[in-house]
């Protein structure tokens, strides 16, 4: 296989989508982190456009994009954010949380500029110790029935 036919096949199989039905950005969180219930309810809070929609890695829908792009074993130990039929990982889906946000939030994309294996040690660092410092859930949140709508199954 060709340099450039493989390079073509890796960038193909990130960008595809799991299904065109899906929105455009959807952050794939753990359900039962405080933490990460946190970071949910800090994007609804700033996001009038409805721009994000969310789903738990424990859902139908998280399970499907796991599977789709093979992160079964990446599945609770990362936040996921899948935009425009892309994949990002860790602290590289924060980023791009932020860029596409309002305000003045998308100025932390200028941190995509640092090393991402110096980002994602702090990131793994946090991840690995979030159930000890922020605590766990016994189950997912349920959304109130104004947010129902961007909370994907």
């Amino acid at each position: 296989m060709s340099t450039e036919h493989w390079f073509l096949q890796i960038f193909a199989d990130t960008m595809a989508a799991p299904t065109p039905s899906l929105p455009e950005r959807i952050v794939l969180f753990d359900g039962v982190c405080n933490l990460c219930n946190g970071v949910v309810q800090f994007l609804i809070a700033r996001d009038p456009d409805i721009r994000f929609h969310f789903t738990t890695l424990q859902g139908e829908t998280g399970g499907a994009v796991l599977k789709e792009f093979a992160l079964e074993k990446e599945s609770m130990r990362t936040l996921i954010y899948l935009r425009h039929g892309k994949i990002h990982l860790r602290s590289s889906a924060a980023l791009h949380i932020a860029r596409d946000m309002r305000g003045l939030w998308p100025m932390a994309y200028g941190l995509i500029i640092v090393p991402r294996f110096l980002l994602d040690a702090v990131y793994d660092l946090v991840a690995r110790y979030r159930y000890r410092w922020f605590g766990r859930t016994e189950s997912c949140m349920v959304p109130t029935p104004e947010l129902t709508a961007r909370f994907l199954p």
